[in-house]
């Protein structure tokens, strides 16, 4: 097996089996530790199960969808070193970053909540995401608010 069959054959990612999305999926690999993709996917499909049970009007995997898109920055600071200081210039964030942001900050609330298991504090995260409101909502926020707070040094820009 060559190393270019390897690399287009690693590079697929597939649809999950429930929903069939390539989001889910990609998210469901975001939650995995130590390789353990079964234990990610019962996590993940218990949080949309538990999604749809409190939302009657949208099926679990628009909740979703809206609460990912709802945690996507548009720009973000990043670091610049300019004659010896340091500034935070705002960059604008491409697609693939802004969806591995929101899912971190996802993931990230979600494991913060102590005291229930992952599944539930996980559909707590993506509802609340999904109504504007929550912690990964409020970190997007914050980055919002720290590029608008530094855009003086937006002509340092890469």
């Amino acid at each position: 097996m060559g190393f270019k069959k390897w690399t287009q054959s690693a590079a697929q990612l597939k649809p999950d089996t429930r929903y069939d999305s390539l989001l889910i999926a990609k998210f469901i690999n975001a939650i995995m530790l130590d390789g353990k993709k079964s234990t990610a996917t019962k996590v993940v499909y218990g949080a949309l199960d538990i999604v749809g049970k409190r939302v009657k009007d949208d099926p679990p995997q628009e909740v979703f969808d809206k609460a990912v898109k709802n945690c996507k920055p548009n720009v973000e600071v990043r670091s610049k070193r300019v004659g010896g200081s340091n500034y935070q210039v705002p960059m604008p964030v491409n697609r693939k970053r802004q969806q591995t942001l929101a899912f971190r900050w996802l993931r990230d609330a979600a494991r913060a909540k102590k005291g229930r298991p992952l599944r539930e504090s996980l559909a707590q995260e993506i509802l609340d995401a999904y109504k504007g409101e929550g912690t990964a909502v409020t970190t997007r926020d914050n980055v919002h608010r720290m590029a608008e707070a530094n855009k003086a040094f937006a002509h340092f820009a890469w």
